[in-house]
This record gives structure tokens, sequence and C-alpha cells, in this order.
């Protein structure tokens, strides 16, 4: 997903850069609000680990790979504004020491994964969550669901992007049934790895999830909490 440079024409390029701006910046102050002395290090560990997953491509078929983007890993960990910096740090470092995504186009990649993976793969998480939202083992999944759906989302998005500013001129419906087709299989190991990401700081550290803390309060997981604390 990781846009390169010339992909898209100039003034499409800034008007990404405008939202990327925008979104930050209420970023930086939502963050403040789901960061505490005990989340802030998970922070800065989701996203060295969304940094170094990112780095490793998996493939799908027919010449095509594809790697974690973290956003709805990210935003039940520590919280969708927080998840927005962590990926924008991410995609900033990608972008000027590894080349990995054009720094014309660094605006289109934090929109595309660090705002609408994040912002569309925690919206679709809280609203599977809300089927059973006292149930901590509906996280992981929820989860997954939310990370598989994000990832076709900011492939749409990126079509609707070409459509105003591509370089090229490509036949729109064969651009979005072929993007969307090949990211809903790359979503499907983004599911993968978030429930299992997901499942294993749950079952260590609940009370430091974004996504629980609100299940923090209940006695019989106050008392397992505890007990792998002290054990």
């Amino acid at each position: 997903m990781h846009v390169p440079d010339g992909f898209l024409d100039g003034p499409t390029s800034l008007a990404t850069v405008g939202v990327a701006t925008v979104a930050v910046a209420a970023a930086l102050r939502g963050a403040r609000r789901e960061l505490d002395d005990r989340t802030a290090p998970l922070a800065g560990l989701v996203a060295v680990f969304v940094f170094a997953a990112q780095m490793v491509n998996f493939p799908v078929g027919a010449g095509t790979s594809g790697h974690l983007m973290g956003g709805v890993l990210a935003a039940v960990l520590v919280g969708p504004w927080t998840a927005t910096l962590a990926l924008t740090v991410v995609l900033v470092v990608q972008a000027l020491a590894f080349a990995d995504g054009g720094l014309t186009a660094i605006g289109t990649n934090v929109t595309l994964i660090a705002v609408v993976a994040v912002w569309v793969g925690y919206g679709v998480f809280r609203l599977v969550q809300a089927v059973r939202p006292q149930s901590h083992r509906l996280i992981p999944f929820a989860a997954a669901i939310g990370a598989l759906v994000s990832v076709p989302a900011a492939a749409l998005v990126f079509t609707g992007l070409w459509a105003v500013g591509g370089a090229a001129p490509i036949d729109l419906g064969l651009l979005a049934t072929t993007m969307i087709s090949w990211h809903s299989l790359i979503g499907i190991g983004e599911a993968v790895i978030t429930f299992l990401a997901v499942s294993a700081v749950l079952s260590a550290r609940p009370d430091i999830v974004h996504a629980a803390r609100h299940l923090t309060s209940q006695p019989e997981l106050q008392v397992r909490t505890a007990a792998e604390t002290s054990s």
C-alpha cells in the first residue's frame, strides 16, 4: 500500500498532505486522553513492531506480495489517535531512511495507512465489539474483522485518489476491481497477524489494552490480571 513518487499529480498529493496534517494535529490532542504512564511504553513498542512487520512481505499470488499495515492492531492496543501518530512516525522513517514510499507521496501514505486504515478498521472493530461489549474474548476476533476490512478500504480510497489525480489513464473499474481483490487477500494476512498479536497482549496484560479498559473494572478480570502479574 506504500505509494511511490509520481503515482498522483501535484495537486492531489498536496491535498493529501493537507488531510494528513489536519489528522496528525488532531491526533496530537487526542492521544493525550489515551496515554498514561502505563500505556505510553506500549505505544513505542507498537510502533517498533509495526515498523518491523511492514518490512516483511508475504506472497498472495501472481507475483504479488503484501505486508502488515497495522492500523487496527495499533488502534486496539493503544487507541486510534495514538495509532495515527505511531503509524505516521513509521511511515516518515520508512520514506526517509528506506525509500519505502515516496517523499512526495508521504501525505498520501499517511492518509491511507495512518488515517483511513486506522479509523475505518477501528470503527468496524467497535461495531463488532458492540455485539458483546463486556466480553474480553471477543476483542481479538473484532480486531481481526476490523483489520480485514481496513486494507481494502484503504485500497478503495486510493482508487478514488487515482480517479482525481492519477498519473496514467487506467480504467477505474479495472483498477478498483484489481486493488480491492488483491488487498482483500492481503487483508486476510492482516487479520491473522492482528488476531494473534492482540490475543497475546490481551492475555498477558489486559489492563494496558486500550480496547479493554472498560473491562478491567470487572472483578474476575482484576483477579486474573493480578494472579498473572504476581506469577
